[in-house]
């Protein structure tokens, strides 16, 4: 399976010898990967600085973890009152609305509080059955219907209490500023990851595409469902067997339900979506694990998204989290 070619233009072949390079480093609670060919004469402390910096960058500002945040001192902002927010985050901020709408709300950033009821929050928190009830009791208005953006002036208001939550799209984005920093150094042949979410450009020098690995949804067990060949564009998965917690016996995981406002119980066992950013396949992974295979897979043919659902398994645990793969390419 290939994926569209991206909107970069290719530049004339490169006359000077490719050399595989790997720059890795901390972000987001996990690690990002850069594998890429370029000359030897690169410079290589000047990329890994710049793609670190990237990085960091989108941690800053779109961290739930981080009580500073640009989006968490957005999360305290008092609705009806404009607040600037940096232009990346506002970039963020108006796909995800724009998702949430065309996926008739299944894909909701506004459910930070129901994250953190059910224990997925910051280091150390619990979660609260209690808590969990009453969400469920309280009327709520999805994100795309109480955010309003102005772009001019990067600024957002909320039109009602609403605590918000990046985890489905923030990731995605820092993997296509990292495929921006290593374009703006001139590499044309790379792959790129945060914890799995990936993305690629100009295959490999000798012409052939870069191999993904589709990773079986069972847990605590790592094996190939298959293998994608990635030449140009993006792949995120969503599934519901990496992160998890346990309540009472019971396994959930962290992907929420805006509908029942509780961890989705049903549905495939993980969804892989291919799309020109990473942003863009990220997000749509869970809104379509969310819509399941009938109602997912006619909205993914509407968006011209390729998606790949993988039924559940009976060994499974029927709650889902996310967690997106790689194999022979990862470094």
């Amino acid at each position: 399976m290939r994926t569209k070619r991206s909107e970069w233009p290719h530049p004339d072949p490169i006359a000077l010898p490719l050399i595989r390079q790997v720059v890795s480093g901390p972000t987001m609670g996990t690690r990002y990967s850069a594998v890429f060919y370029a000359p030897a004469t690169s410079d290589l402390p000047g990329l890994r600085h710049g793609l670190q910096a990237a990085v960091d960058a989108v941690d800053a500002q779109m961290s739930t973890w981080k009580p500073d945040s640009d989006l968490m001192r957005l999360n305290r902002a008092p609705t009806k009152a404009w607040f600037a927010v940096p232009s990346q985050l506002g970039r963020v901020l108006a796909a995800a609305i724009d998702i949430g709408r065309q996926s008739d709300g299944a894909f909701d950033i506004g459910v930070g509080d129901l994250v953190s009821a059910w224990g997925f929050g910051s280091a150390g928190s619990q979660g609260d059955q209690t808590r969990c009830a009453a969400l469920r009791a309280e009327p709520r208005v999805p994100a795309h219907r109480c955010l309003e953006l102005d772009g001019a002036l990067d600024r957002v208001r909320k039109h009602a209490e609403i605590t918000l939550d990046l985890s489905g799209i923030a990731k995605g984005f820092g993997v296509d500023e990292l495929a921006r920093v290593l374009v703006a150094h001139g590499i044309d042949h790379f792959l790129v990851s945060i914890d799995g979410e990936l993305r690629a450009r100009g295959g490999k020098p000798d012409g052939s595409p870069w191999r993904v690995a589709v990773e079986k949804p069972v847990v605590g067990h790592r094996a190939a469902q298959g293998v994608i060949e990635l030449t140009d564009g993006a792949v995120a998965t969503s599934g519901d067997y990496r992160h998890f917690v346990d309540s009472d016996g019971i396994r959930y995981g962290h992907t929420m339900d805006p509908c029942s406002q509780a961890p989705l119980a049903d549905g495939p066992a993980a969804v892989t979506v291919l799309a020109e950013t990473c942003m863009a396949a990220d997000a749509w992974a869970t809104a379509l694990l969310v819509l399941g295979p009938a109602a997912g897979g006619a909205t993914a043919s509407r968006q011209g998204l390729e998606a790949l659902f993988i039924e559940r398994p009976h060994i499974l645990p029927s709650h889902p989290t996310k967690d997106p793969i790689s194999k022979e390419d990862r470094p």
